[in-house]
């Protein structure tokens, strides 16, 4: 997709052309200075915002960090997650971690073989024959017991923690981010985009999120094509939603309906704080 073409202005001739905006015209036959012992009349003030800012800002990302917590552990503290394990019979084996890594689904067999390539004879490294034999199952075969205590163990290591992260940001977050800037979504639908990789993975497939997008797109634009952002997050909620719907284990839809959905609808594009949501009727909130 090209980038859409932008006209740069010097600095001097920006500022010129701001004055003139905001600088009415003279009527014809007024003089351009003020009468002799006249007053001078109010100092102008012209007021310059910063740019809104996407979750590559750090605190735009500890926000993003902090709602998908509240749907995948109930809590905003996404930093005591990180040995968190257990199998929620969503038919992915075990979910674990500060993104819900699991076993089935090929994540936690990655992380598991950046930690030990950076950390060789870990607790966790022994099973790693097993977390092949069980990737794309839910089964425990070869894990069990053993294996979540080694997990709950290997997370009091920096060394876990920051693979966490690392796999985090490489399979989730940073191509999340990059499609929905190119699609020309601000932070909200980056954090949509986000959230909805999280759930679905970023495959291809009709119910993962790339079938998502695709479903989205049929119904409307993106900003980058010229579309409404607006009509376009409504559009990809109800195509995620419809996704939802089809597993039992996600069938609450709070995370959507009473979250990403009431920031949309309260025109919160930049998800700027105070924040205030709820998932699974639990309320959470993020300050100003």
């Amino acid at each position: 997709m090209q980038t859409p073409l932008i006209r740069h202005v010097p600095r001097r001739a920006a500022l010129l052309l701001a004055l003139a905006a905001v600088v009415p015209a003279a009527a014809p036959g007024a003089h351009a200075a003020p009468a002799p012992g006249a007053s001078p009349g109010p100092a102008l003030s012209i007021t310059v915002r910063p740019a809104p800012t996407g979750l590559t800002d750090a605190r735009k990302k500890e926000i993003a960090m902090e709602i998908v917590s509240s749907a995948e552990n109930s809590s905003l503290d996404w930093k005591a997650q990180y040995a968190y394990i257990e199998d929620i019979d969503d038919g992915r084996g075990y979910t674990a971690g500060v993104i819900g890594f699991c076993s089935g689904t090929g994540d936690m067999l990655d992380l598991v073989e950046v930690y030990t390539r950076r950390r060789p004879g870990n607790a966790l490294a022994g099973y790693l024959p097993a977390l092949r034999k069980v990737n794309g199952t839910a089964s425990h075969r070869g894990l069990g017991p053993g294996f979540v205590k080694a997990w709950r163990a290997a997370a009091t290591d920096p060394v876990f923690r920051r693979a966490q992260d690392d796999e985090r940001d490489r399979v989730y977050f940073g191509p999340a981010v990059a499609r929905a800037e190119a699609d020309g979504l601000r932070a909200l639908g980056q954090f949509v985009y986000y959230d909805a990789i999280v759930m679905h993975g970023p495959g291809a497939d009709p119910v993962s999120f790339g079938g998502i997008r695709r479903t989205a797109m049929r119904k409307a634009r993106t900003p980058a094509q010229g579309g409404d952002e607006v009509a376009y997050l409504n559009a990809f909620l109800d195509a995620r939603k419809a996704v939802m719907r089809t597993e039992e284990a996600h069938a609450d839809t709070s995370r959507v309906d009473t979250a990403q959905r009431v920031f949309l609808r309260n025109g919160n594009l930049d998800l700027d704080p105070p924040l205030r949501w709820k998932v699974y009727g639990d309320a959470y909130e993020i300050p100003g």
